[in-house]
Formats: structure tokens, sequence, C-alpha cells
């Protein structure tokens, strides 16, 4: 039963006066890191519920007239077509599905700047496309990790930050935001104080992230599910050390933030004369953790958003997309928390199913906590049948009702296997909801399945193999949590469908 265990109301009140507050403690230009998404913040969703994804562009949009927005994203993660979580797409497209969305809005998208760039040539053929569709593209160039973020005589020079593009700005709020974690945010905007403290500009900076709950103990299951959300990015939560000396009060941040504080403080001290932060807490203006409604339940829900972060590591594993590392650091946090893989309701529903059948099955917890499993046919894939069996129960006809003929079905897959090559003939879970909309044209029956597709949003699934990206996208779209086995149906090297 999905239950509500947030208060967006409040929390769209209370950050909308904090960020206000925020942007009159400086003058001329203030660069606001956003964390995590603007529109689609399904991680906070999911360990909040209550908490709406598109909460941080609803409160952008009542700025509209004084912010601008820049978007930054790794050049090492488009040369490994690094897909976005949450997407599962590659974050340069995910990128550009962001700027349209930013336009879509009526936002104003400054430009985008490529970060940690060392000639990456993937990175440098995305820069020509934006650039060839009007899009003001800025380099910030590599840094080693030898002397970043410790050498600040070296940072804060023009062999440095000084090194980078200076991104040109029209607006007294720029909001610097990405389509995932580990883009480069922060040296973004601490690149921009340098160069408009050279320009003779007072800029300030203050972040706006989501995660970790700074006022919530360093282990509490919501913070661990932000750590289990960016195990392959090595973030680690932390006391705020530089909090709890100047306040005798403790806090929770995270690793990166902390290291790189005194590269913010030597700044602002330059800027300033003194910095107006005295701890990484302070940058801040997070107020999510007031607007807790109820602990039990957002506790609860960060705990299966652990387990289902396992899973997806895994599968990235399966799939060669991280290393070992980020495996090994979920299992550890997963052994520490004493939590399993089992307690995510439909694991062991489609692990009997599919050893009952002797063949891949998915099980689907209903938002009521029914459970619904699909096996594999020469017609379906298990996906599609789980699918199509949780829409008849939502409607409350029989399992056994016919909804598709097989006249609809065999044509489909004449034209996949015979025409389009495919090896595989069962149907997909978006090429069975397009024979259902063509069956529910003449078929009553059909056109009640079909509109119980919303009644889907808050499931949870979990399939005893690795998902077709297309299965995987489709029940995302429909706001259904996917989860799988790291295991592929077969051996075969290539698994394109």
């Amino acid at each position: 039963m999905y239950e509500i265990g947030f208060d967006n109301e409040k929390y769209l009140q209370m950050q909308s006066e904090k960020i206000l507050e925020r942007i009159g403690m400086f003058e001329n230009k203030l660069y606001l890191e956003f964390g995590g998404k603007l529109f689609d913040d399904y991680h906070a969703s999911r360990v909040l519920p209550g908490f709406m994804p598109d909460s941080k562009v609803r409160l952008l949009m009542t700025l509209a007239d004084k912010a601008e927005i820049v978007v930054v994203i790794n050049a090492s993660a488009i040369d490994s077509s690094k897909a976005a979580g949450d997407s599962g797409i590659a974050y340069d497209d995910d990128a550009l599905r962001l700027i349209d969305e930013f336009r879509g809005c009526g936002l104003f998208v400054g430009s985008v700047v490529i970060s940690q760039y060392h000639g990456q040539p993937a990175a440098d053929r995305f820069k020509a496309y934006l650039e060839g569709r009007g899009v003001k593209v800025y380099i910030m160039h590599y840094i080693p990790e030898s002397e970043y973020p410790s050498n600040l005589q070296l940072i804060l020079s023009d062999k440095g930050y000084g090194n980078n593009d200076y991104i040109e700005t029209e607006r007294p709020l720029v909001v610097v935001t990405a389509p995932g974690p580990g883009s480069g945010k922060m040296a973004a905007c601490l690149s921009q104080l340098y160069h408009e403290n050279q320009r003779g500009v007072k800029a300030g900076y203050a972040k706006f992230e989501t995660f970790p709950l700074w006022n919530r103990p360093l282990r509490h299951m919501i913070n661990l599910a932000y750590e289990a959300a960016t195990a392959d990015l090595n973030d680690v939560n932390m006391i705020d050390p530089y909090h709890l000396e100047a306040y005798g009060i403790s806090s929770v941040n995270y690793n990166r933030d902390i290291e790189v504080f005194p590269i913010l403080n030597a700044m602002f001290t330059r800027i300033w004369g003194e910095s107006p932060y005295r701890s990484p807490t302070d940058m801040g203006v997070n107020m999510v953790g007031y607007c807790v409604s109820d602990e039990d339940i957002c506790t609860e829900a960060s705990k299966q958003e652990i387990i289902r972060r396992y899973f997806i590591t895994q599968q990235d594993y399966a799939k060669g997309n991280v290393n070992k590392s980020a495996v090994s650091k979920l299992e550890l946090l997963m052994n520490n928390s004493g939590i399993e893989p089992k307690e995510r309701p439909p694991v062991l529903p489609a692990l009997e199913k599919a050893e009952l059948t002797g063949g891949p099955a998915v099980a689907i917890e209903l938002p009521d906590g029914t459970m619904i499993t699909g096996k594999t046919s020469p017609l379906l894939g298990a996906s599609s049948a789980a699918l199509l069996n949780a829409l008849k129960t939502l409607a409350g006809i029989d399992d056994r009702v016919p909804l598709i003929s097989p006249v609809v079905i065999e044509p489909i897959q004449k034209l996949k296997v015979g025409y389009l090559g495919n090896e595989n003939p069962r149907l997909h879970t978006d090429e069975v909801l397009i024979a259902l909309s063509i069956c529910a044209a003449t078929n009553p029956t059909a056109e009640l399945v079909l509109e119980q597709l919303p009644m889907l949003k808050y499931s949870e699934v979990h399939s005893s193999v690795i998902l077709s990206q297309v299965d995987i996208t489709v029940l995302r779209q429909l706001g259904v949590s996917v989860t799988c086995e790291p295991v592929y149906q077969n051996k075969r090297l290539y698994h394109g469908e």
C-alpha cells in the first residue's frame, strides 16, 4: 500500500523561502548548485513518499524571470556513454532531453558546460552538435586527482580554474544543474567565482542538495539510501567536522563537499575578505528534513530503495557498466544495515515462478500489495505476460479471459522475425500494449483493461533475468520500479533485444 511520509506543500513553502533568503545574501550574482534532478527526482520520491519528482522545477519556475540554467556534463560520461539511472538513457542524451524540458517550461537555458575535458573525441562531437543547434558550450579542463582539491595554489590560478572557459551569463540567479551525479557542478560554480572575481564581480555560491539529510543521523536509512544511489561514485556520508567545530552541532554532509570546502573557503576569503560560510552545511539551503511527516514510512521506503540499488548495481556490473567495487559497497551497506534482497516483496515470487516454470518469470507487486506473476510463453515475454495479468486484475477480469487474439499477435511476430531479422519472436511490453490498443477498438473488455494503465503507478517489479531495455523503459514510463536478477536468459555476448 502506497503511504505518504512527506509533506510536499510544506516543503515547497519552506524551500522557496530559504532560497530567497540566500539570494538576498549576495548583491550581484548567485551561483546556485542544484544537486539531484529538477524535473524527475525519482530517487527522492521513492525514499520520501509524497515528494513530487518535479518539486524543484516548480520552485524554480517562481523565479523564472531572474534565473538562467547552466547544464554541466562530465566529458568522461559522454565518452563512456554512461546511462542515467532513472531514465535509462545515456547522459549526453539525457542532457539534451533536460534542455528541451526546461525550454518547454519557459525556463532560460544559457549554456552547457563540458567538465573534466582532456580531448575526448565523444565530447568534441557533442560540443559540435550543440553549437550547431545554437547552444553555447564551454569547456572546463581536467585537473589531475593528484592536484585536486588539495593544491589550492594551482587551482586558484591561471593554470587551474583560470584555464577554464568563462561562462557568460545574463541573469542574477544562475542555476547549475546536470543530468546525473559526478558531473562537476560544484567545480563549475567555483571556477565561475574565480573568473567573476577576476572581472570585479562580487558573486556568491549556494548549494541546493536534497541528500543527505543534514539534520538526521549519519546512519539513518534515508542517508544510507543516498550512499546506495551513488555507490559507483564512491560518495560517503560523513559528519561535517567544520560544522561541529563551529557550532558544536552534529550535521551530516558527504565527502566531496567536505573535501572541497577549504577551496571554497579560500575563494570566498579572496573575494570578500572573509568567508560567509563556516562549514559545508552552511552552504546548503536544504529544508527536506523538516518536511518528513512520517519517519517510519520514509525509513521503510529508504530500505526498499537500498535493495533496488543493490539489484540495479549488480545488473550494471553484469553489463560491464560499473566496477566490482560498486557491488561490494552495496553488499557491505546491506550487510551492515541488516537488509536482505528477499525483503523486496516481488523477489521471491519471481524466483519461485521461474523455478516452477523452468523459464524467465516476472512478479509485479501492485500498490495495494497484490502480487501478480507472469511466465515466458511462445507468444509473450515474461514481463508482457505479467503486465497483462496485472491489468486484468486491476480491471476485475478473470486471468483466463483472452485479451489479444493470436490473429493480432502472429503478424507482429512475423514482422519481427521474418522481415526485421529479430531472433526473439515474443512480444515486448511496448508491442503488447500496441496490440492491446488495436483490440480495444472492437473489444470493450480490452478497452477496459487498457484504461487500468494509470493504476500501475507505484507498483514494484522484479524479474528472474535481465530484462530488455525496451521492457525496462516502458515499465518506468508507467511509474513502475524495476529490478532484475543479474543474469541473462542466455549465454550470448550481445543482448540488444
